[in-house]
């Protein structure tokens, strides 16, 4: 009896054991989960200087916009100083030749507006992960407003065509869009839209509305819009709290995206002086 007693005693003490390492193993588990849906910068760039390892300009006449896109800061239509991105929108005064074409070939008239856009195309691509720019207007909002922060597939076929992939209309996989933060000023003031973009599954044909929502915002002052890859759900957030989802449609785009900035004249409304999207920084992350 009393040997069968220690024998009941040391079993007993081996499934404590047993089961502590279990439950220790489990929580080494759960923390290594719990680190594995940690975000990890790969891409951060807080506008220092124009860095052209990041970006580049983008010269290209889309959605019938009244201004002409220039380079290298002309008119400082995209001027960085004191830490942040300024994208300009100016009136330059009087009407000249504007040598940006649209992705039939035709060049965009005479204009007296001109505007800034950059890309980081061929610079700064990632497939998936969380994108996210602070960012803010020196408006709350005005007639023919069109500023944009947004990502497109990096086979997108658009000027500049730089690699020998790059052969796939919009909006079609390879060439989808993602806007994060789109404000028209014919609109609404303190207002912005974001979502994606639908493929109708063939070129140039793209559902605007159905995945898109609007939201009011303080446009002059600074934000943080972002969108990340959560799973099978792209999900929008402003200053990190969820605003929106697009549910399910997260593998519609699996292919590497880059980002845009732009500043644009979206009407023929006229306008004096300069618009400016100031942009503190635009960062990029995966789960590590």
């Amino acid at each position: 009896m009393k040997k069968s007693k220690y024998a009941l005693l040391l079993n007993f003490i081996l499934v404590i054991i047993v089961f502590t390492a279990c439950k220790t193993k489990e929580k080494e588990n759960s923390s290594n989960l719990d680190n594995s849906k940690e975000w990890k910068v790969d891409f951060l760039d807080n506008f220092d200087s124009f860095n052209s390892d990041n970006w580049q300009d983008q010269r290209i006449w889309v959605n019938n916009e009244t201004h002409c896109y220039v380079p290298d800061n002309e008119f400082g239509t995209r001027e960085v100083s004191e830490g942040s991105l300024k994208l300009k929108v100016v009136n330059v005064g009087d009407k000249r030749p504007c040598d940006n074409f649209d992705k039939y070939g035709k060049q965009h008239p005479e204009t007296q507006y001109v505007a800034g856009r950059i890309t980081s195309k061929n610079k700064k691509e990632f497939i998936k992960g969380k994108w996210t720019a602070r960012l803010k207007l020196h408006s709350n909002g005005e007639s023919s407003m069109f500023p944009a922060w947004w990502l497109l597939g990096a086979q997108n076929n658009e000027p500049p065509v730089q690699e020998a992939d790059e052969n796939i209309c919009w909006p079609m996989t390879g060439s989808g869009e993602i806007d994060i933060f789109e404000h028209h000023g014919d609109h609404q003031k303190n207002h912005f839209t974001t979502g994606a973009i639908k493929s109708l599954g063939t070129c140039d044909k793209g559902d605007w509305w159905t995945l898109r929502k609007g939201f009011d915002t303080l446009l002059n002052e600074y934000h943080e819009y972002s969108v990340e890859w959560e799973e099978k759900d792209l999900v929008y957030r402003v200053d990190q709290k969820e605003i929106y989802r697009n549910k399910e449609i997260g593998d519609a785009y699996p292919e590497k995206m880059f980002a845009i900035l732009n500043f644009a004249k979206i009407t023929d409304t006229p306008m004096d002086g300069e618009w400016v999207m100031e942009v503190d920084w635009v960062k990029h992350e995966y789960r590590k």
